[in-house]
């Protein structure tokens, strides 16, 4: 029996990715919330794992070499454990290619593209004083959805993103896509997307790995405080 990985975790989009991968992948873990509206992310002992204080991150017990090992940024963490077992990382190079390009397109492009979109849609305006952006709101609404229409036609052509087969790039892409509507997205023009939604959004390990600590979910809209803490952090 392998030893747990510690997951450290929050409820978010890029907390997701790793949930899902590690239930996906039958992976025993032990769970370890990082509570980022209160500035748990800033311990001392949270950034010796992850020095930029984000997480997710993990600690494999049994990393190469049977050594333990510290990972930080969920798309290394997913390339990771995809290697580590064996699964949802492409069968061929040319599969792996695929993964590997698609994975970086939701880290360089459709997350911070998504994330903003957030920020400036859903909380800038809640702040103290309030932070109504036109330009900012009208950008990263339309990146978001120039993104999800790349995403569309790739998903008219192949059953997943990187092709017939489940991978750790729709793990990474489908906690995104999943709040297209807190992006002000539609998906009547985007049916292939919309499919692809409901059948990942249906596998069990993508449905227990969403449900993890779904009760801590906060809307941070309400707290003047944890908005200091993640949206007014100076360099």
């Amino acid at each position: 029996m392998s030893q747990p990985i510690d997951l450290y975790f929050w409820p978010t989009p890029n907390g997701w990715k790793v949930s899902i991968a590690l239930e996906e992948m039958g992976l025993p873990y032990t769970l370890n919330l990082v509570d980022i509206g209160k500035g748990a992310q800033f311990d001392p002992d949270f950034l010796r794992i992850s020095p930029n204080n984000r997480m997710p991150a993990i600690v494999d017990p049994e990393g190469p070499d049977g050594a333990p090992i510290a990972i930080f940024e969920s798309g290394a963490i997913l390339q990771y454990l995809a290697r580590k077992t064996g699964q949802f990382g492409g069968r061929t190079e040319r599969e792996r290619i695929a993964v590997d390009q698609w994975l970086m397109w939701q880290m360089g492009g459709l997350g911070p593209m998504a994330g903003q979109a957030h920020h400036f849609l859903k909380y800038a305006p809640a702040m103290d004083p309030p932070q109504d952006l036109p330009y900012a709101k009208d950008r990263y609404r339309g990146e978001t959805s120039r993104l999800y229409r790349v995403l569309d036609t790739q998903l008219g052509q192949n059953r997943h993103v990187a092709g017939d087969f489940y991978s750790i790039a729709d793990m990474a892409i489908w906690g995104w896509a999943s709040l297209w509507e807190g992006q002000q997205q539609v998906l009547d023009d985007k049916p292939n997307m919309a499919r692809w939604l409901d059948e990942v959004g249906r596998r069990p390990g993508v449905i227990a790995g969403r449900a993890l600590a779904a009760e801590k979910r906060a809307d941070f809209r309400k707290e003047a405080a944890s908005q200091d803490l993640l949206f007014r952090q100076k360099g």
